[in-house]
């Protein structure tokens, strides 16, 4: 094609060359244009061969979607003052399918939207000043540290770190409630007059600073072995594991990579316990040994053909190697309490020693830009394009996701075959692009769809 300019018509005609299902995809409100229209891969139902598999970390892979739910619920109770539950008790079902699997820049308009009434002006500007020395001399990620900076100097105040007051505290290796209060206070009776009027785009911008000083804490504290303290303060139980692998994966993972050589009879029986827990249910003797067969064909099919894996985030790079460290410590501990000792398990296990020795990409929001996530299909596009995927084997690409704009996104990449495995905070969501729903989870999709082979 040579032209670069074309009237409405002629767009037109281009547009219906592509495919019969499109995607409207609307932009960030500062973004021209409004929307754009993605032509989506014809779904794919069955396939005779698997090259590769694609899929999200938060709520695909791993648990970490709470943690994201929490930090934007602490956003808006830091914006309104209403840090007490008794006052307002936080973020409602009807808020998931807007806060799950998309950018956090539309997660954060869509709770600004919804509770700006609530909000208060003295409120809004301690807790971003806080965030801000948060993140400049606490934070981990210099692009987060940038943006924030950026923040403060569009209000005149970003001489702010140069403060000999605030510089006092730089080399504290952790704030305690009472430095943090004395911070917020000090910042905001020395700073507020700079703070004239508030835009909608003001708010956003502010409000992504509170989330990611809050969420980044949080990794931080679990990357420090913190994570029973945390899960306290959080949820009132030290025993709750903030970050774990999704039912299935520690089958899942070392299955499609022909890792599983041996004691199939136990992973087999992990599974079946992973299904029951994931969805109550008990499968019938004949449908167990009926998905036993197909296990260890499966199993045996990899050893010959493994596939190719990605991980495929809307996470920036700093979150996710905390979240990926973090969740294949857990399924070694997995694996290693479910096989006997052997050399086999010794082999097996080193493999999810670090998660970089599994996978063959890993895509994260830094390899992108904010405003071009989920569900834009770019992160999905790098991962065909990281994996070394030929467009002619996009049907052989399986692409698992949580949420509505996952499924959109792998389905706009050019992946037919989408499987969406809802949890808890997305069973909500509209996964009309999926090719299957599976509410079982993985465990699902290998005990009933057989890797839909």
């Amino acid at each position: 094609m040579k032209k670069k300019f074309v009237n409405k018509k002629e767009a037109k005609q281009l547009i219906s060359k592509l495919g019969d299902e499109f995607a409207v995809i609307k932009n960030p409100g500062y973004i021209h244009p409004e929307y754009e229209l993605y032509p989506l891969a014809e779904k794919i139902r069955k396939t005779n061969k698997l090259v590769a598999a694609v899929m999200d970390m938060d709520g695909t892979t791993t648990t970490t979607e709470v943690l994201c739910i929490h930090s934007l619920e602490f956003m808006i109770r830091k914006f309104s003052g209403r840090m007490d539950k008794t006052i307002w008790q936080g973020l409602t079902e009807k808020d998931y399918p807007h806060i799950i699997g998309n950018s956090t820049t539309k997660h954060v308009e869509y709770l600004i939207s919804t509770y700006s009434k609530s909000f208060k002006k003295n409120e809004i500007i301690k807790s971003f000043l806080f965030a801000a020395v948060w993140t400049i001399f606490f934070g981990k990620d210099q692009q987060r540290k940038d943006e924030v900076l950026l923040n403060l100097k569009s209000f005149g105040c970003h001489n702010l770190i140069d403060d000999p007051f605030i510089r006092k505290f730089k080399n504290i290796n952790a704030l305690v409630d009472e430095d943090k209060e004395q911070i917020s206070e000090y910042l905001f009776n020395k700073y507020k007059n700079y703070f004239n009027t508030f835009g909608f785009s003001d708010y956003v911008r502010l409000g992504i600073d509170v989330y990611y000083q809050r969420y980044h804490e949080i990794l931080e504290r679990i990357r420090l072995g913190e994570s029973r303290f945390i899960a306290e303060e959080l949820f009132s139980d030290a025993n709750k594991h903030l970050i774990e692998a999704m039912p299935g994966i520690a089958v899942f993972l070392p299955m499609i990579k022909g890792m599983i050589t041996e004691y199939q009879e136990l992973f087999f029986d992990y599974l079946i316990k992973s299904y029951e827990n994931k969805t109550g249910k008990t499968l019938s003797n004949k449908k167990i040994e009926s998905a036993r067969k197909y296990f260890y064909s499966l199993c045996n099919h990899f050893q010959k053909l493994p596939m190719k894996t990605a991980i495929v985030t809307s996470s920036i790079f700093y979150e996710a190697d905390i979240v990926l460290r973090e969740v294949f410590k857990v399924i070694y501990s997995e694996l290693n309490h479910l096989l006997p000792d052997s050399d086999f398990k010794r082999n097996l296990i080193e493999k999810f020693s670090d998660y970089n020795f599994y996978y063959d990409a890993v895509v994260t929001a830094s390899d992108s830009s904010e405003i071009r996530l989920k569900p834009h299909r770019d992160l999905y596009s790098i991962a065909l394009y990281k994996l070394n995927i030929p467009k002619n084997d996009f049907d052989k690409v399986i692409g698992f996701e949580d949420s509505e704009s996952g499924t959109i996104a792998i389905r706009a990449a050019g992946i037919g075959l989408c499987a969406a495995v809802p949890f808890t905070q997305t069973s909500g969501h509209n996964f009309k692009a999926a090719s299957y729903i599976c509410k079982g989870g993985i465990p699902e999709v290998i005990l009933k769809h057989n890797l839909f082979l």
